[in-house]
């Protein structure tokens, strides 16, 4: 498969290419999901098979990307940070 060598010299090109690390990694993800569906098409000869099959296959694909979507809040969330001023120790503080 020449498809599979060119995306992979396009993979290389992208990693040197001078643009921001968010849009390198977007390309780079994209363009594995473009080879591992090229692999599974003609390499797993799910091209040839019925369409149930290929919905099978992926199926763990549509949960990785539930899964990381639903993580994504966890991983921008900034921390609660609680200031304690002098007044409030002292108003809080038995006698």
């Amino acid at each position: 498969m020449i498809w599979l060598a060119v995306l992979t010299v396009a993979e290389i090109a992208v990693i040197y290419a001078p643009m921001a690390k968010m849009v390198i990694a977007i390309l780079l993800v994209g363009l594995a999901l473009t080879k591992a569906l090229l692999v599974a098409m003609y390499f797993m000869h799910l091209r040839f098979e019925p369409r149930t099959l290929g919905l099978i296959a992926l199926t763990p694909l549509i949960l990785c990307v539930f899964l990381l979507l639903m993580l994504v809040p966890d991983h921008t969330a900034v921390p609660h940070k609680t200031t304690v001023t002098e007044t409030a120790e002292h108003s809080t503080a038995p006698e």
